[in-house]
């Protein structure tokens, strides 16, 4: 399977072999949704809490009197019944939406989506890129000449979710110029998952010879 590489000066290099067992999966849309939804859950923070009569301050002295007021009999004011009283069956902090996600499904899951997305020309190869300085205006520039070569324009827009750039490794420049630029993300290729591709109309995969090896890694 053979792709384009480009450059940071946005002109078309040499042919690019992209290995198949990563970049040539059939789709899977029951695997992706699966490792998706689980993916999402155990991202998803327990925020709900409620208390129940047993939490709740106060309500230690009984109201009034058992009987002889002509009033319905109470033990506590923090009844579920009264106002600021506990509530019942109410969410609670404790519950745990995760779910379990299998190495080999997540990824699998990862590889089809990019499959998927190399196969529609959503993945664009790019070596080398070195910025000297932390430059908002040079990460355009290159995004721009990006764009124009590879006729992707919304690339030069600033909608978000446009794009998705991997890095083989830490680059404190490259991630400070882009950072201002709202259609891109910057991350590690060790640090993305099937959501963050997913996310994304267009992934740029920064030294793809290093990110295919780090991916055929994680087959093993």
């Amino acid at each position: 399977m053979e792709a384009t590489l480009y450059t940071a000066g946005a002109s078309k290099g040499a042919s690019l072999t992209v290995p198949e067992a990563i970049f040539g999966l059939p789709w899977n849309s029951d695997l992706v949704h699966q490792v998706s939804v689980a993916m999402m859950a155990n991202a998803r923070p327990t925020v709900a809490d409620t208390k129940d009569r047993s939490e709740v301050r106060g309500g230690g002295k009984k109201p009034w009197k058992q009987k002889g007021t002509g009033r319905s009999r109470h033990g506590s004011s923090r009844s579920p019944i009264w106002r600021h009283g506990g509530v019942t069956h109410g969410p609670l902090s404790a519950k745990d939406y995760s779910q379990k996600i299998n190495r080999k499904m997540k990824t699998k899951a990862l590889f089809t989506v990019l499959s998927r997305k190399f196969k529609d020309g959503e993945i664009i190869f790019v070596n080398p890129l070195d910025m000297k300085s932390i430059k908002t205006k040079d990460a355009f520039t290159v995004l721009s000449g990006l764009a124009t070569a590879t006729g992707k324009d919304r690339l030069s827009t600033k909608r978000k979710n446009t794009a998705l750039m991997v890095l083989p490794a830490r680059n404190a420049t490259v991630e400070k110029s882009f950072k201002n630029l709202p259609q891109l993300l910057v991350d590690q290729l060790k640090d993305i998952s099937v959501v963050d591709v997913l996310q994304k109309k267009y992934l740029i995969i920064v030294d793809p010879t290093n990110a295919f090896a780090f991916l055929e890694s994680k087959r093993t």
